[in-house]
């Protein structure tokens, strides 16, 4: 695997998510960091659902691997990694216009370079609304323009830093039951899947065209059981919903206060009760809790 060097006089950051994604962990790792084991403690670092990555950079594994089924997310972590100067100088040529944003959003991305792709997705990404990540059902990004007075397109020192984050780290379009050849007893996963919705009218799971079902919520319980009898260190991430409680029974589960980002009405963003899963560590709570109207 060839990778580009970095001038040596770049300047110096410490590694962290370049874009913003639904659900991104970056500002609950105070809450995940007593639940992270030691890095003597495991041999690998998997996650199957990268977004953000936020977890990744935070424990910067020195022998990981990523993966997600959107081919568009990976191949971006792919050209950070592999030819980041020549993003940069992609992303500079982007500014953040109402009509320039439309008309960067209409490009055919078939018809572009892969630098070319990646720089568009970032600069989407960053200017678009909520830095929501969304396509419809023919695969098209389909987010509007998010009115941001001064985003910052080019962040040239934090996807160097990313970009050394990723040099030892290996890129894979897949699905997550991949893993169950992947994996090895000793290896630390991390799942972050789109989240089992707490109401009919609460579901975000189309950052890919197929979505993420109740049922996929059950396939993936059953790839964590699997690998906890391996010999995996396993985490998970998901919503309080009563399925995730039914699905994970046995399993440490650890509850985490998140402030919902991503919601239409603003009276919709405030503290909610998130849960991460883990086999190993102390139980903090096995059952939901009471919701309003039930007894």
């Amino acid at each position: 695997m060839s990778h580009q060097p970095l001038p040596s006089n770049v300047e110096s950051v410490e590694a962290s998510p370049f874009i913003k994604w639904a659900g991104g962990k970056h500002s609950l790792l105070a809450q995940f960091a007593p639940h992270f084991p030691p890095s003597s403690s495991y041999q690998r670092y998997f996650e199957p659902f990268v977004g953000s990555a936020a977890v990744f950079f935070h424990l910067q594994p020195t022998n990981g691997y990523l993966l997600d089924v959107n081919p568009r997310l990976i191949e971006v972590y792919q050209i950070v990694r592999d030819d980041v100067e020549e993003l940069i100088q992609q992303l500079k040529q982007h500014r953040n216009d109402k009509d320039y944003f439309y008309a960067v959003r209409a490009q055919d991305e078939i018809a572009l370079s892969a630098v070319q792709r990646a720089a568009r997705f970032i600069f989407l990404n960053k200017t678009c609304y909520n830095g929501l990540y969304r396509v419809n059902r023919q695969g098209q990004f389909n987010v509007p323009y998010g009115r941001y007075k001064n985003p910052r397109i080019c962040d040239e020192s934090g996807l160097r830093a990313a970009n050394r984050a990723l040099q030892n780290t290996q890129l894979k379009v897949a699905d997550f039951e991949v893993l169950l050849n992947l994996a090895q007893p000793g290896d630390l996963v991390y799942f972050d899947p789109p989240y089992e919705p707490l109401s009919a009218t609460s579901s975000f799971t189309s950052y890919t065209t197929g979505g993420f079902s109740s049922e996929d919520q059950r396939r993936l319980a059953a790839v964590f059981r699997t690998l906890d009898s391996r010999g995996c260190l396993l985490m998970l991430s998901n919503s309080s919903a009563p399925l995730i409680y039914q699905l994970y029974q046995g399993y440490h589960i650890h509850n985490i206060s998140a402030r919902r980002a991503i919601n239409s009405k603003p009276d919709g963003r405030g503290v909610i009760l998130e849960l991460l899963v883990t086999n190993f560590g102390r139980t903090e709570s096995l059952s939901p809790p009471a919701r309003k109207g039930e007894h």
